[in-house]
């Protein structure tokens, strides 16, 4: 390490840039009385060197070491006082993450003995990387929202298991790409992956005594590395080249980030990147009856230990440089933001105008990119469903309750469930949002998956080591017999139905559709809706099926199939509507089974389960026809004859999807002109066929 030379070097930008013969650190740490670069060896992780920078430029500690390469591996120690009561938790023993750091060689495992002391060797180093440059790669897709269909995933649980991967890509970012599962996702007809987290993470270390792991990736520890558990050797290189494969078959990649906690937890958490550097500027404080600050508790929204303070103008500007860093270099279409009320409270109240929205809305960077909220947190006043900015998506939860609840039978809700099926627009009003503004779902990441939504009432988490306390009790779920697995026929047949069901509605609302990954291969997690820390078979997706799944996946399929084939189906545009010009449906009308147009009491009938939609869009000169639908719902136990709308001479309704066959093979190829017997709890979409 005789070949450098230590010189002031610049405050911009932040982190480690190579240029210039050397490297460049600069690192955010207003409080301390120094900072040292150590620099390791990249085998043993060997301390070589412990350099205190010689310069300070406001609150940026900086230098310039020539001589450095791209390689070297590197972290901070912090010269100063611990004053835990004023928010100053320096310690000298304890070895940070760059919070700018790119890339780091291994993953973050909490070891409360190698913690202890000196954390040297239970800290990752960061690895200096090349200058940055944009991403050489095919143009990005830029699916538009109405042609949008998400597939939730992780990287480990889609690739794990299956057999055409090669092991060496079992569970990595280069296992994503390989052609077995790029084909299945084309085959399925999905535009985006939505990856759960894949920066920079450490499990928890409770769920780590315990023998578990954070699976999901939910704590984060660095806002720019990928996580090296997904890598095999370079994980920026590997995550670069899973983008362009994707982009190539024209699928874009949605990330998952957590911007509103951190691993280092509450007032009993570890050091290990943020609350070195500034603890009392990174997070949020409980203020007294005062409104003095108690460095002491902090404020707790994410139900994680802590609350990121993106309020304040360096944590802020970390987290934008952050968004646009996986945008621009690493190939990024768009962000699933995880508990992203979070983000829009300055600091202590949600707030639309906030600091965080004003600035996202306005970047050129990110103009482009799907930004999707998770809108709420645990804090007070944290469900914030409808209020984002109107430039953003956000994840409806009311969505998901009612049309599990509508199909499990519960009644009084066919007023709500046609709510949610026309886009929400109790929850996002006409000219102020988009009707796609609503991602809808069914299923994600924290709860039932599809299969076990309709194969068990009740939640069985006992490997999770917490007594089976863990996960939501409101499921909404069935198990239309028997618990679990079972061989009876009809049980089963039923289960089948109402994932057809579930998954059609899912189509066919208004919205962004949005389905978990492996819910078209029936996977199951065995009543688990908690499975954040199994690592293991609950969660990885099984690729084997028989002739049941293989059935479920084809009706998937052809379900999104028929969405993408119409214009309305993807996206219903208003009259009234100011949001956008134009218009692509004359009217909108609904049934009930006798054919009469549906009243107010109608709605009110609290023993109403079935009903009827007409979409009727625009004639047009230049079409023989125009797109004419109807669909027809009946959640109840009864078939329920439905007399169909009147559509003159020589026109009749073609059946082009019926929830009721298993086999899409078995799909009825007929014309009905006046009266439909549609099966209980089913679904049955008809077109306008005209000439026959």
């Amino acid at each position: 390490m005789s070949n450098f030379y230590v010189s002031d070097g610049q405050p911009n930008p932040l982190g480690a840039t190579i240029g210039h013969g050397g490297c460049n650190f600069a690192v955010h740490c207003p409080s301390a009385d120094g900072v040292e670069i150590c620099l390791f060896d990249k085998n043993t992780e060997e301390q070589l060197a412990a350099i205190v920078m010689p310069a300070k430029t406001g609150k940026i500690w900086h230098c310039q070491l020539d001589g450095i390469q791209a390689g070297q591996l590197y972290g901070y120690r912090v010269i100063g006082e611990n004053h835990a009561h004023v928010g100053l938790k320096f310690d000298h023993q304890k070895l940070l993450i760059d919070p700018y750091a790119k890339a780091l060689n291994r993953s973050a495992v909490w070891n409360k003995t190698q913690y202890k002391g000196d954390s040297q060797f239970m800290i990752p180093k960061g690895i200096v990387q090349n200058s940055e440059g944009n991403l050489k790669q095919t143009p990005k897709p830029q699916t538009p929202l109405d042609q949008t269909v998400i597939y939730e995933t992780h990287v480990k649980g889609l690739t794990q298991l299956h057999p055409s991967v090669p092991d060496q890509y079992k569970g990595k970012f280069l296992g994503v790409c390989q052609p077995a599962i790029v084909n299945h996702l084309k085959s399925l007809g999905i535009t985006a992956i939505q990856l759960m987290p894949v920066a920079a993470f450490m499990p928890e270390p409770y769920i780590t005594n315990k023998g578990l792991t954070n699976y999901w990736g939910y704590n984060p520890i660095n806002y720019f590395s990928p996580d090296p558990r997904y890598a095999i050797d370079d994980g920026v290189a590997e995550f670069k080249t899973m983008t362009q494969t994707l982009h190539e078959a024209g699928i874009e990649v949605i990330l998952d980030v957590v911007y509103n906690h951190t691993a280092e937890g509450g007032i009993d958490g570890p050091l290990l990147s943020f609350k070195g550097f500034d603890n009392s500027s990174c997070y949020l404080f409980e203020r007294n009856e005062y409104g003095a600050v108690d460095y002491n508790k902090y404020v707790n929204n994410s139900g994680c230990g802590n609350s990121v303070n993106t309020a304040f103008p360096y944590v802020l500007k970390m987290v934008m440089d952050a968004l646009r860093y996986w945008t621009t270099e690493m190939g990024v279409d768009g962000f699933r933001f995880d508990l992203a009320a979070s983000l829009g409270r300055d600091p202590y109240e949600f707030s639309t105008l906030s600091g965080f929205f004003r600035t996202i809305r306005q970047d050129p960077v990110l103009v482009n990119t799907k930004l999707i909220a998770e809108p709420w947190d645990i804090g007070h006043g944290g469900y914030r469903l409808g209020q984002f900015p109107s430039n953003w998506l956000e994840c409806n939860d009311k969505y998901r309750d009612t049309v599990r609840a509508y199909w499990r039978g519960d009644k009084g809700l066919v007023s709500d469930f046609a709510t949610r099926l026309l886009g929400s627009r109790d929850v996002f009003p006409k000219a102020d949002r988009s009707i796609l503004t609503s991602v809808n779902n069914i299923s994600y990441h924290d709860g039932f998956t599809l299969h076990d939504l309709v194969s068990y009432a009740e939640r069985h988490n006992e490997a999770n080591g917490e007594q089976n306390r863990d996960g939501h009790g409101h499921n909404l779920s069935a198990n239309y017999g028997v618990e679990g697995p079972t061989t009876d026929a009809k049980i089963l047949a039923m289960r089948e139905r109402q994932k057809r069901n579930l998954f059609a509605t899912l189509m066919l609302s208004q919205g962004i559709p949005h389905m978990l990954g492996g819910d078209e291969l029936s996977r199951t997690q065995h009543g688990n809706n908690n499975a954040y820390c199994q690592d293991n078979n609950i969660s990885w997706l099984d690729w084997t099926l028989n002739q049941s799944k293989q059935d479920f996946l084809t009706f998937c399929q052809q379900t999104i199939s028929l969405r993408k084939s119409s214009e309305i189906l993807n996206h219903l545009n208003l009259k009234d509507d100011r949001y956008l010009s134009g218009h692509n449906v004359e009217k909108i009308n609904w049934y009930r089974p006798d054919g009469a147009r549906k009243l107010e009491d109608d709605w009110q009938n609290h023993d109403n389960q079935s009903f009827a939609l007409e979409l009727c869009g625009p004639y047009s000169e230049s079409q023989s026809h125009h797109e004419h639908w109807l669909l027809v719902f009946n959640a109840s136990e009864h078939d329920v004859h439905f007399h169909l709308p009147d559509l003159g001479a020589n026109t009749a309704w073609k059946i082009m999807l019926d929830t009721r066959y298993a086999r899409w093979s078995e799909q009825p190829n007929i014309l009905i002109r006046q009266v439909h017997m549609q099966a209980f709890r089913s679904i049955c979409v008809f077109k306008c066929s005209i000439g026959d």
